[in-house]
């Protein structure tokens, strides 16, 4: 079993390199906006119950990739890291499965704001992402977290085995995926 965390700020690239990641593994894409699209039609992601059932989805669904057969699992994460229960979460997803005897692979994604905002555009996320639809809205909560929140870890402050950052600014998803499967041999 092999748990693939790719995290990294908003329009980054973490579901297209998780896409792309998919179809070079035998690992299924868990991105995180699955959850959050299947609440939104009854609770929008940010409220109380929104937030209550995406993490209750998410984790019924780790705890039973965690015990399955699955070869693995990339999900996908905006991870602040000066928030505290956003470690805590990640701590207890890395327990989750590695208390089941899978490995875990952390993939940190960064990229140019620009880039970014320029992603945030894009037909796949749109397709994939309808509550990122209202473009000038999207783009106001990534400027609005970037401001907020550090969403790219400080030099030296992961110490997880098996961890890698990949700035990702001139790099195709495709490149990023291949660069993950090596380092890790996926």
């Amino acid at each position: 079993m092999n748990f693939v965390l790719i995290f990294g700020p908003q329009a980054v690239g973490k579901m297209t390199v998780g896409q792309e990641l998919e179809k070079i593994t035998e690992l299924k894409l868990f991105h995180n906006h699955m959850t959050i699209e299947l609440v939104h039609p009854f609770f929008e992601y940010g409220t109380k119950e929104g937030n209550r059932l995406v993490q209750l989805f998410r984790q019924e669904i780790f705890e039973a990739v965690a015990k399955s057969e699955l070869p693995g699992i990339i999900f996908t994460y905006v991870w602040a890291f000066d928030v505290e229960a956003d470690w805590e979460y990640v701590r207890k997803l890395t327990n989750l499965f590695e208390l089941n005897g899978g490995n875990v692979y952390f993939v940190e994604l960064e990229a140019e704001l620009d880039e970014r905002i320029e992603r945030n555009k894009t037909p796949n996320r749109l397709e994939q992402k309808p509550t990122k639809r209202n473009i000038e809205k999207s783009e106001a909560n990534l400027k609005r977290t970037y401001e907020k929140y550090r969403l790219n870890s400080y030099e030296g402050e992961i110490t997880f085995a098996n961890y890698m950052r990949i700035n990702n600014t001139n790099l195709s998803a495709e490149e990023a995926a291949e660069i993950v499967k090596e380092k890790f041999q996926l």
